[in-house]
């Protein structure tokens, strides 16, 4: 729990009675490698902070093909800005620990705190510009360069997570990555 709470005060102050009432909201949630946070046409049941692992967010392509989308790792929130159903599967690509909120009780939290939306708002501003500098690049690089830049990005992820979940988030081939991991060794 210190580690959401010292994530908090990064954005914003909260006091001991604060901190208090998010403690007695919060719950532990644990995933399998491979279980869903949230499936495609599902509504947000919880607001989740990943306390341990990665999830990486993922959806199907007219073709049916699996395609990565982004990777989440440690200290980032998970929830919806709407409480409409979700258009993409929320995947632990490792092992993972959350401490999750109830939507009930988030909304709890966000009329009794004083500022906490204020808060939530420091968050997402942050989390969206993380998302476009690492997404960005990817549309007009080859496909080493997109794996350098991966690299870089996301530097303890590549031993962590499977190298199918890489290809699909770089757009190739499982066997072009093992070429191009090859390649630049």
């Amino acid at each position: 729990m210190n580690q959401f709470i010292d994530f908090i005060l990064q954005f914003g102050n909260v006091n001991q009675q604060q901190i208090d009432l998010i403690t007695n909201k919060a719950k532990a949630l644990e995933l399998r490698k491979e279980e869903y946070f949230i499936e495609a046409g599902k509504v947000f049941r919880y607001v989740g902070f990943i306390v341990e692992g990665i999830v990486r967010i993922c959806y199907y392509n007219n073709k049916g093909e699996e395609i990565t989308k982004i990777f989440i790792e440690e200290n980032h929130l998970l929830f919806s800005l709407k409480n409409v159903p979700s258009t993409e599967y929320i995947q632990a690509a490792t092992d993972c620990r959350f401490i999750v909120f109830s939507m009930r009780d988030w909304e709890e939290i966000t009329n009794t705190i004083v500022g906490w939306e204020h808060i939530i708002q420091k968050i997402v501003s942050k989390a969206l510009a993380e998302k476009l500098e690492r997404v960005t690049p990817l549309v007009s690089q080859d496909a080493t360069t997109r794996y350098r830049e991966f690299i870089e990005k996301y530097p303890t992820l590549a031993n962590r997570i499977p190298l199918s979940y890489i290809a699909s988030y770089l757009g190739i081939t499982q066997s072009s990555l093992s070429r191009i991991r090859k390649s630049i060794r």
